[in-house]
């Protein structure tokens, strides 16, 4: 088990560096853009499939309703790590069969604008890593639970915590993405589409999230709700203290 929750955990971070190729245009073979597209109702449709599947997968297999169903054939201790490696599959489907759309929606021709949207862009990838390693990164996917299995150790939840940004934001990663995926010097037809599909699942995503965390925690999320946004900051009042 261990070894498998290693090799989920490696195929995972390879959907990620590629992600970050994809989204930007750089170094990968296939990106969002490239090679060059069309704009038939063909690939407008394929993507949306392709898009449609993944979310569809990514968040109902993370609901507990899911989880217990599954947990009967697949064992507790690499539950998440398999539920990581779907994910990543079907991502890595996602940059394989991807149909790039050609239309420009806008291009931004000052240099140092074109400069600030790239580090922007890196700014969104460096959130969405320096997020997830201010919470347990291991238990997020799918390691922890099977180093306890390895260890013969009960596994015990990660207790809540709000730590640096998540003080202030509830959903630091899902933020981090968005950020990503819009901060594009030229937007094209089907960058648009990524970005514009991919937004309306994080916020979808974000809201059932938060109604199992309100179910698992009870007046400590609600509470926690109270005094943060869910993506972007918001000044902590002192009676939320």
């Amino acid at each position: 088990m261990l070894l498998f929750g290693v090799f989920a955990y490696l195929v995972s971070l390879v959907s990620l560096l590629y992600a970050v190729g994809f989204v930007g245009n750089v170094i990968v073979p296939r990106s969002i853009d490239v090679p060059a597209g069309s704009a038939s109702a063909a690939s407008w449709a394929v993507d949306l499939a392709l898009l449609g599947a993944f979310a569809i997968q990514h968040s109902g297999m993370a609901r507990p309703g899911f989880k217990r169903w599954w947990t009967r054939s697949v064992p507790e201790p690499i539950e998440r790590s398999t539920y990581v490696l779907v994910s990543s599959v079907l991502l890595l489907l996602v940059f394989w069969l991807w149909r790039p759309l050609h239309g420009e929606v806008w291009r931004v021709q000052d240099p140092l604008g074109r400069v600030a949207l790239d580090v922007l862009c890196g700014l969104g990838w460096l959130t969405v890593v320096a997020s997830s390693l201010m919470i347990d990164h291991f238990d997020l996917f799918g390691l922890r639970q099977t180093w306890f299995c390895f260890m013969v150790r009960d596994y015990e939840p990660p207790p809540f915590r709000t730590p640096l940004v998540y003080r202030y934001v509830r959903h630091p990663i899902m933020l981090g993405f968005v950020i990503a995926f819009w901060s594009s010097p030229t937007m094209t037809a089907g960058h648009l589409l990524f970005a514009a599909t991919t937004t309306a699942y994080v916020l979808i995503a974000i809201a059932l999230e938060e109604r199992d965390l309100v179910a698992f925690y009870g007046d400590v999320y609600r509470a926690y709700q109270r005094r943060t946004g869910r993506l972007l900051p918001r000044p902590i009042r002192p009676s939320d203290n």
